[in-house]
């Protein structure tokens, strides 16, 4: 069962029971804490999307354009441009909202007002207002107003469905609120903001408002995670302004050939600036960022909240992963496994008198797990106890009842056979056993008894005389998933090394059981001696390593990366930060991981499971995959259309396109690119890696195909031109011949890349063909576009177009599938 940490301060001290805060307490913990804003307070959205609107420089083509037009009195034009902005300020505003989405349906679920008890009496209030330590009342049906424990109700049950995507109801438990406020909570004792109480009335105590809550970190995560420049957005960037101003000196030149060629000035900027909107690639960085959003909310649902844009990037390429063992590759928890109790007792009795040895209210995790094996105890009085130290290794009460005082102590074996007459032969045979059950990664205590009623004194512990009782075997569980998670990464090509501060037998133990090193591990111990070189030379054929300082851990990271490895690392406490900082991704622990290690980590999972972090890579190999389609397909929609758009001119005819045909086709290209390849499903688990420290976004010889494919559209595309142009110099039907290439074009290539396995892309390739036939065969919108229907003998052309690349761009599909990250 996975344990959540209580920040320190957050809870009232000392415990007020069932009592709520005073207004000072109240007053008091704001100033500290906050109000609690789930979700940050945000400008009005419409002032957003216009920001952003004015960023696109479709637009401001098109406002030029208009204005060139008016300018010449060709009014009708000049209106028909500006009401062309109309469906592209829709597009904008749409997809701005698809960006958004992920923050504002998860804003949705969060409870407006909460049942608070203040000052001795219960009040409604916002629960905005909600402090640290306040007790609330929560209703069947309703959302929990934060994140608290759960002090008080019966028969509760919880839909958790938003954070974790199961959809059965969660079985919740009380926590009793009596001394000291315990270190760490398990999770069924938790009501979570955003989630919803199904059954029961329950009472919870507020720990954690506003960003410091899971719900909290989801939002921030969607909201915010995108910010922050990555290597392959500067990359971008630089190829487009290398771009741009390439585009700016053909503008230029082209410009001063029309004039040249005698087509005046109106010709020539309309030419330069058509080229212009055509040649400079706006889309790539916006569908980027885009897909970087997609990536951050994807991830948040499998449990990985992304605090930084560059773990959506280089998540999918990580080729390494160090896991610790404890609380992520095995429960974190001990469960009792074995016991062997010594003749003539049976195992009932050896758990009783274990358990009298252990104190229920100690909050270690082994002496609760032998109160839950064992059971109510015999009613019985605690006469004394003698606590464990790491001197004495043992831990003895004295308990009486039935006229009897008995001695109950549990440890390590050495030291209970030490207190117990035993004989030679029989000591061996018990240590003999001790040693078998520790190199199979268990976890083994002795217990032995003794008879105290003739005893002079109760304050003394006993230290001879005891009859040994037998032994117990605790086991940290290996969390389910996980051995087929590794057979994953091993059959990705993926390393996986369990670094540990446990005993190297335990260690290998663990490693064995979930197949790492195809179940012979090679394990290293790494004393204190132990040089920085050594830890190079080994980290080459590594599964595990025992005994690891964080300044070991940490220059293991360094010789991985040395080798060229892509470093996932994990950790949870203060002293794992050097690592985490290190690494190409740090992963921290959300439910048992300290505020340093999650600050520092650009991925903190929410569960704490490897088979997260395993998912997690995978969906990000599938995001970067799904980016390399949509680049694909923007290049080969690009290419016939820049080079048309230059080549055309430069004959001197009839311009290729007008600015309303760029209109068209930035309709279809745009939300393309945007919704037809971020919902591609994946077909594989992980696929094999590719050890390579810089991205590379295609082959050379997906670049050569990109390069075949986009020629060849470009010739059909100007040849098409060509053939409709005629001696009679039509340039409508010319035109009308040039757009319908390349909008089947489009929609060939969106089929060839996804191979239609989604709605979104079925859709947009049958709207692309959709609008084609209508405006092309219906006179009326033809006009208006300038456009004349089409021939026969022109569908023949189209429908070959369609086909060829359709089957040319799933060849090229298939390569890039193939380069899965």
């Amino acid at each position: 069962m996975n344990q959540r940490l209580i920040p320190p301060g957050h809870l009232p001290t000392p415990d007020p029971g069932k009592a709520g805060l005073t207004s000072t307490q109240v007053d008091e913990q704001r100033r500290v804490f906050g109000w609690n804003d789930i979700v940050p307070q945000t400008q009005s959205s419409w002032r957003t999307i216009a920001r952003d609107t004015a960023r696109d420089p479709m637009l401001w083509f098109l406002a030029l354009t208009a204005g060139l037009f008016a300018l010449l009195g060709r009014i009708s034009e000049s209106l028909t441009l500006l009401l062309a902005m109309v469906p592209l300020l829709g597009m904008d505003a749409y997809l701005h909202r698809r960006t958004s989405a992920s923050s504002a349906s998860l804003a949705s679920r969060l409870a407006t007002s909460a049942r608070v008890l203040r000052d001795g009496r219960w009040q409604d209030l916002a629960s905005q207002q909600l402090v640290p330590g306040d007790l609330v009342e929560v209703k069947p049906g309703d959302y929990f107003p934060a994140d608290g424990i759960l002090v008080s109700g019966d028969g509760l049950q919880a839909d958790e469905s938003t954070l974790t995507g199961e959809s059965l109801p969660v079985i919740k438990r009380v926590i009793s609120e009596t001394g000291a406020w315990p270190s760490s909570v398990a999770d069924a004792h938790w009501g979570v903001a955003g989630t919803r109480l199904l059954t029961g009335t329950a009472w919870l105590r507020i720990v954690c408002t506003g960003a410091d809550t899971r719900y909290g970190e989801i939002v921030r995560t969607a909201t915010e995670g995108q910010h922050g420049a990555t290597p392959l957005q500067k990359a971008i960037g630089e190829l487009v302004g290398m771009l741009l101003a390439t585009a700016l000196i053909v503008c230029a030149v082209l410009a001063a050939v029309r004039l040249w060629q005698g087509h005046g000035w109106i010709d020539a900027m309309l030419s330069a600036v058509t080229l212009a909107v055509a040649a400079v690639p706006e889309e790539f960085p916006v569908v980027y960022t885009f897909f970087l959003g997609v990536g951050a909310f994807r991830l948040a649902r499998k449990n990985a909240l992304v605090r930084r844009a560059v773990a959506v990037e280089n998540i999918g390429r990580v080729t390494c992963i160090l896991s610790d063992k404890t609380g992520t590759i095995t429960a974190g928890t001990l469960v009792l496994s074995h016991t062997t109790p010594a003749l003539p007792l049976d195992a009932a009795a050896l758990l009783r008198m274990a358990a009298y040895a252990a104190r229920q209210d100690s909050g270690d995790p082994m002496d609760q797990a032998l109160h839950e094996a064992a059971g109510p105890l015999p009613a019985a009085h605690r006469q004394a106890s003698f606590p464990f130290t790491e001197a004495r290794r043992r831990e003895t009460a004295l308990w009486s009842g039935d006229g009897r005082v008995i001695a109950y102590t549990k440890g390590a074996p050495e030291t209970v056979f030490a207190a117990c007459d035993l004989a030679a032969p029989e000591r061996s045979r018990w240590l003999a056993l001790v040693e078998e059950q520790g190199k199979s990664g268990h976890k083994v205590i002795g217990c032995a008894w003794k008879d105290m009623t003739e005893a002079r004194s109760m304050e003394q512990e006993p230290i001879q005389g005891f009859q040994f009782a037998g032994l117990l075997a605790f086991v940290d569980p290996v969390r389910d998933g996980v051995r087929e998670a590794i057979a994953d990464c091993m059959a990705a090509g993926m390393r996986v090394i369990m670094v540990t501060g446990d005993h190297p037998a335990t260690a290998t133990a663990i490693a064995r059981q979930i197949g790492l090193g195809s179940g012979h591990p090679k394990a290293v111990v790494l004393g204190p001696e132990d040089d920085l070189s050594h830890i190079v030379r080994v980290a080459g054929g590594l599964d595990v390593v025992a005994r690891a300082t964080p300044t070991q851990k940490l220059a293991l990271v360094q010789a991985l990366q040395s080798e060229g490895e892509i470093v996932a690392v994990t950790g949870d406490g203060v002293n794992d930060v050097p690592a985490l900082r290190q690494a190409d991704i740090g992963v921290a622990m959300g439910a048992r991981g300290t505020r340093s290690a999650r600050e520092v980590a650009p991925v903190v999972l929410l569960d704490d499971n490897f088979r997260t972090i395993v998912d997690a890579v995978a969906e990000g190999r599938q995001l970067f995959l799904n980016l390399r389609l949509a680049f694909v397909y923007l290049l080969l929609v690009h290419v016939p259309i820049v080079i048309g758009a230059a080549a055309i001119p430069l004959m001197g005819l009839p311009l290729l396109f007008l600015p309303l045909h760029i209109v068209w086709l930035e309709l279809i290209i745009h939300p393309t690119a945007m919704m037809a390849f971020q919902s591609v499903p994946s077909t594989a688990p992980l696929a094999k890696v590719q050890r390579q420290r810089a991205p590379r976004f295609f082959t050379t010889r997906g670049w050569l195909g990109i390069g075949l494919i986009g020629g060849l559209l470009s010739v059909a595309t100007i040849g098409g031109y060509l053939h409709a142009l005629g001696s009679d110099r039509d340039a409508e039907h010319a035109r009308a011949m040039a757009l319908a290439v390349l909008l089947v074009a489009s929609a060939g290539i969106t089929a060839g890349l996804t191979r239609l396995r989604h709605a979104a892309p079925r859709w947009l390739a049958l709207g692309t063909l959709a609008s084609l036939v209508l405006v092309m065969q219906i006179p009326g919108l033809g006009q208006i576009l300038n456009l004349r229907p089409l021939h026969a003998q022109d569908w023949l052309w189209i429908a070959l177009t369609f086909c060829a690349t359709v089957v040319s761009t799933w060849v090229l599909g298939a390569r890039v599938w193939r380069q899965r990250a």
